[in-house]
């Protein structure tokens, strides 16, 4: 089986679980409503996000993709997309010059549109291809990590066209978030280690939606749980729902397992390593390969043994300790397992794709900055997973519409 067959093979079967975004693929099909568009996205090369890409190029889209990260890179899916006619720049295992390169060859088909999975080609855009930077009216944003930089973009008056912040809707937080990132991440680690969580202590760094998903089925695992945080509010919820809640300093001490879902660089540091348990594991969901700090790790280690497992890697610290560092500290999720299931990718792929719709029909009329999904998606989408999975809801009555809607009735 040549690299291309195998790739459609893998498409075929995301898009079985996909019937949202599918159906969404029919309708643009018909409608056309990217017609003659470029779009360069930089994206995590799956199956998934090949059948996001394929309804695009059915409405009309010219696409040019990059990898959001060489380790997660499906090459027999990229092969297959160039099939379709979708210009791909991405391949399993790239260094990060080889990764950057590729953004910049995506960008060479002078977008109008961009899809951005962790705001890196955003970023070039505003950095390095400026040149680009008249063209482009408008961008989609798929991750949190993503998110924070361009509100810091948008805050510094820096960013030069709207954005639409995909990750922010509600759908995606609760399902793409918390329910499949939770499920990956320890699908990841299971592969790579083969450990048992029940009975060990899990460490979760960060309790946003995902950091809540991980812990949930670590818990589910039968581990128990310690969370790390530095809102109060969120550590609060944490204490609420049953978990322990320490500093990082304290947790060091005592976990087997460490996940981080911050977003953040630097979240577990030398000071945290040097205390850690004889085989304690080290894993990163978080989007970047900085909340471990991997080059730290590197130079305390005595001795580095590569692959003792696919995608673990043994550090032996000077007193004999064992650190098993996963994926090299990047998506555990993506490189240790194959990501979110399909039928969660459908969801946010779905927001994704007509967030793209209604952005090319809005842009006009958008100043630069960052913007959420308008609801009317969001519950588009919830609606159609609803109906393609057989669950019906209820309606509002008149009466009941009458009363929401009204100040002068009283109770």
């Amino acid at each position: 089986m040549d690299l291309s067959e195998s790739g459609e093979r893998q498409i075929s079967w995301a898009a079985r679980s996909m019937p949202v975004l599918t159906a969404i693929g029919e309708r643009f099909a018909l409608e056309r409503p990217l017609d003659g568009l470029r779009i360069a996205a930089c994206l995590h090369v799956t199956a998934e996000t090949a059948v996001l890409l394929g309804a695009l190029k059915a409405g009309g889209a010219e696409i040019a993709l990059a990898a959001s990260n060489p380790l997660s890179t499906q090459d027999d899916v990229a092969e297959a997309l160039r099939s379709y006619g979708i210009a791909v720049h991405a391949r399993a295992g790239v260094d990060r010059a080889t990764y950057y390169r590729h953004i910049h060859q995506a960008l060479d088909l002078a977008p109008e549109l961009v899809l951005d999975d962790g705001c890196d080609l955003v970023n070039i855009l505003h950095t390095e291809r400026t040149d680009l930077l008249d063209g482009v009216t408008g961008g989609c944003e798929e991750t949190t990590t993503g998110i924070i930089r361009l509100r810091q973009m948008a805050a510094e008056e820096a960013l030069r066209f709207p954005v639409v912040a995909v990750n922010d809707t509600r759908t995606k937080r609760m399902f793409d978030n918390r329910y499949g990132t939770g499920q990956s991440t320890l699908d990841g680690i299971m592969r790579a280690t083969n450990t048992m969580l029940a009975g060990r202590t899990v460490v979760v760094a960060g309790f946003g939606f995902c950091g809540r998903g991980v812990a949930e089925r670590a818990k589910g695992f039968g581990a128990r749980v310690i969370v790390t945080e530095i809102d109060a509010v969120k550590a609060l919820d944490a204490t609420l729902q049953g978990y322990e809640v320490r500093p990082m300093a304290q947790a060091a001490l005592l976990g087997d397992l460490f996940v981080t879902v911050t977003g953040n660089r630097d979240v577990i540091r030398a000071e945290h390593l040097s205390v850690m348990k004889d085989g304690a594991i080290l894993a990163n969901a978080g989007h970047f390969d900085v909340e471990i700090d991997v080059r730290g790790l590197d130079e305390m280690a005595h001795e580095v043994h590569r692959g003792v497992r696919p995608n673990t890697d043994e550090y032996v610290m000077p007193d004999g300790r064992r650190l098993l560092l996963l994926a090299e500290g990047r998506l555990v999720n993506l490189t240790a397992a194959e990501g979110h299931p399909a039928a969660v990718m459908d969801m946010s792929f779905s927001a994704q794709a007509l967030a793209v719709a209604w952005l090319v029909g809005e842009r006009a009329n958008l100043a630069p900055g960052v913007y959420d999904v308008p609801e009317e998606i969001d519950h588009e989408v919830a609606r159609l997973k609803l109906a393609a999975t057989g669950i019906g809801i209820d309606l509002l009555t008149a009466e009941q519409e009458e009363y929401l809607h009204s100040w002068r009735m009283g109770s």
